[in-house]
């Protein structure tokens, strides 16, 4: 790209979302938001979304990494939420998202003195797989003390009675929401990230659309929509404030930290079902290629959603759970590889309740205005959670123009764009894969052929044409992790990222995957994103002195070192 490359997109994305007048508007650039503009723009709306950040840079790119059928949710009798999120599962699994939703094989220990035995276990298993119509990856089975410690053998042995073997799914769900939100603009939407509503304009007492200020190089422009959504999680209120002040709260913020190990330290084999020390709280252990993330906790919270991060505490109270069931580990604050912070946007509960007990399903507000906002949802049933908001919109909508024809939902049938076979092909997007491994060209290994089908599915060819263009590119970013130089070039090109913070938190997630948060390769992915962006070189300098400083604060949070102030950083980044 030419120089000043970044600015000349965003004045396009600008001028197209202030030109004509959109269907919807959609506020929040997170897994809804973005499900949300895919389905309108599929049905035939003009839309369009405005993510006031980076695209999942909220709660959608903090999860557990999970498509998951809510086994937890059955303690709660919540039946139809386990019956729609297997439902969901399955579809992503086998046909929306193939290369983005793998099968992984799930142990759920049980010990003495456990609050739920292996006989009540077993019997919300065949539950579970009832309610997945028996169409789950596989049956559960349930393995004594011996079989347990033969698949896990660094499991505690101390009052293991035995476990239940099941199956669910893990994902990247920063991919799952920016190949949402790709979706969303290649069925005609305009989406830009970065653009933040500001104010709300008004005709009479129904909402018309919004003034929107470019978070990144100024400017502020309006777009005029006949409806709104409001789906911008942990931001909700903040958002239904802007347009009403008197608006009452309605969310429940809690908090969801998890934390990176290694995984030689841990030993697990599969991911692992863990209980909380403190309070018993369900958790996982789950194993990401050489390291272990554990995690989540869930506590209220109260703060500035934009300031929510993992704290020492919050590490202790993980690593109590992982070495109270693998205690070989003796992992300690120091053996943290990263950590990341996210906030759940429950609806808050009629009756008060503990985090863990609130409920999961969505909720929509409607405001006297007319707009529309989405609490609550869970990353696995987006799509239909989508599918709903947008019934409601349609609704709104032909109120207005009863002679307006709307299509249908398609979005449980059209594949995600790494899914997408353009022409009918043998074996669907499997048998894609298969033949790509086995015409592997000159030059690509095949374990990043691997690597690349399972983050861009049938988008693969693209990065492996840069590779082949300059085997530079082909270059791992740090040893350790399969992230490649060509990823970095194409996310800066074809998938929006716009900051040193896009890139290596959601694009190539080194930020809490290498020790140091990515500092020491942060100057080798500026460069690269500079020669895409056309950034100069003062907005290069000033993108990783933001990035390490962030880094390092941090680090510092989550350590509990409280001597650290912003002073010293500038000097530790200077040294």
């Amino acid at each position: 790209m030419n120089e000043g490359a970044l600015r000349a997109r965003r004045a396009a994305v600008a001028q197209a979302l202030a030109t004509p007048t959109f269907d919807l508007l959609v506020i929040g650039g997170g897994i809804n938001g973005a499900g949300i503009a895919r389905d309108a723009a599929m049905r035939g709306l003009q839309v369009a979304l405005v993510e006031q950040g980076d695209f999942a840079s909220g709660t959608s790119s903090k999860s557990s990494k999970l498509i998951h059928g809510g086994l937890r949710y059955l303690e709660n009798f919540e039946f139809s939420l386990v019956l729609e999120a297997s439902r969901e599962r399955d579809r992503l699994r086998r046909h929306l998202a193939p290369h983005l939703v793998h099968p992984m094989p799930f142990v759920f220990p049980v010990f003495d003195g456990d609050p739920v035995g292996r006989l009540r276990l077993t019997a919300g298993l065949w539950v579970y797989d009832g309610l997945a119509a028996f169409r789950n990856i596989a049956r559960h089975r349930s393995w004594g003390r011996r079989v347990t410690l033969r698949h896990e053998p660094r499991l505690r042995t101390e009052g293991l009675r035995g476990s239940l073997h099941y199956y669910d799914c893990w994902t990247d769900d920063a991919r799952l929401t920016l190949e949402t939100a790709l979706a969303a603009i290649g069925a005609g939407a305009v989406a830009g990230n970065y653009f933040g509503v500001v104010e709300f304009l008004r005709e009479g007492t129904e909402l018309r659309g919004a003034r929107v200020v470019d978070r990144l190089h100024g400017g502020t422009f309006t777009v005029a929509a006949r409806q709104i959504v409001n789906a911008t999680g942990p931001w909700l209120d903040v958002v239904r404030r802007l347009e009403d002040p008197a608006a009452t709260p309605v969310l429940r913020l809690t908090k969801g930290v998890h934390v990176i190990v290694p995984r030689e330290r841990v030993g697990n084999v599969h991911a692992i079902v863990v209980r909380a020390p403190r309070d018993g709280r369900v958790m996982f252990a789950i194993p990401w290629e050489d390291q272990t993330l554990v995690g989540t906790t869930d506590t209220d919270y109260d703060g500035d959603p934009a300031a929510v991060a993992a704290d020492a505490d919050d590490v202790r109270y993980l690593l109590e759970a992982v070495n109270r069931y693998f205690p070989a580990a003796a992992l300690a604050e120091h053996d943290i590889i990263g950590a990341y912070a996210g906030l759940r946007p429950l609806v808050a509960p009629v009756n008060a309740s503990s985090p863990s007990e609130t409920s999961r399903e969505e909720e929509i507000f409607e405001s006297a205005s007319g707009m529309l906002s989405l609490g609550g949802g869970k990353l696995t049933t987006y799509r239909r959670v989508a599918e709903r908001v947008v019934d409601r919109v349609v609704e709104r909508l032909r109120g207005r123009d009863p002679e307006r024809r709307f299509g249908p939902c398609r979005t449980g049938s059209v594949p995600l764009p790494g899914a997408d076979l353009q022409l009918p092909e043998r074996g669907g997007f499997r048998g894609f894969a298969k033949r790509m491994r086995a015409s592997t060209p000159a030059g690509i290994e095949h374990a990043l052929m691997t690597h690349l089908l399972h983050r861009y599915g049938t988008r693969a060819p693209e990065i492996v044409a840069l590779v082949a263009a300059d085997p530079e590119a082909a270059r791992r970013i740090v040893p350790e992790l399969s992230y490649r130089r060509a990823e970095v070039t194409h996310a800066g090109a074809a998938e929006m990222a716009a900051t040193l913070d896009d890139m290596l938190r959601r694009r190539v997630p080194l930020a809490f995957r290498v020790r140091d948060g990515g500092v020491a390769v942060s100057d080798d992915v500026a460069n690269l994103m500079r020669a895409v962006l056309g950034w100069s070189a003062e907005e290069t300098a000033a993108a990783i002195a933001s990035y390490r400083g962030g880094a390092e604060r941090e680090r510092a949070l989550r350590v509990g070192d409280r001597a650290i102030r912003a002073g010293d950083v500038e000097r530790r980044l200077r040294a």
